[in-house]
């Protein structure tokens, strides 16, 4: 099983799409790209923390590729929107891929240099090294 984080706007919306692909053994809602340890909703949702709301994916590569992953990430939300996705407005609805090796981040430079011959805005999603996640509270 491998790992893969991305930041797409809300969470829940994300989860949503993720947790059910094949493949996918776990999608976590929670919160990375910040330098505060152990965030809560309430510290992220002020945009102060640093932290976007993230979703952490567990899954089989035998099953499903990281390239299939971030082709149905960029399809999910517009990467093309800064600090925003929808109604969601502030840093913690920005659009980010936090890679784990040099593997992930060339596959997601791939990805996303395919996908900005769809847009004819530039993507400002950032593709970043993973630091870390924290889950988001039991309530969500």
């Amino acid at each position: 099983m491998e790992k893969a984080t991305f930041a797409g706007g809300c969470f829940w919306c994300t989860e949503a799409i993720f947790k059910n692909l094949k493949g996918v053994s776990q999608a976590l809602v929670g919160y990375s790209g910040g330098e505060l340890a152990y965030p809560s909703y309430e510290a992220v949702s002020s945009g102060n923390t640093g932290h976007a709301e993230t979703i952490q994916i567990t899954f089989d590569p035998k099953i499903i590729s990281y390239e299939n992953l971030v082709e149905i990430f960029f399809g999910t939300h517009d990467p093309t929107t800064k600090n925003r996705q929808g109604p969601d407005i502030g840093s913690q609805y920005r659009s980010m891929i936090f890679y784990k090796d040099e593997g992930q981040k060339i596959k997601a430079e791939k990805e996303k240099a395919k996908t900005q011959k769809l847009y004819d805005s530039p993507i400002v999603t950032e593709i970043v090294p993973f630091k870390n996640f924290y889950p988001a509270e039991d309530y969500h």
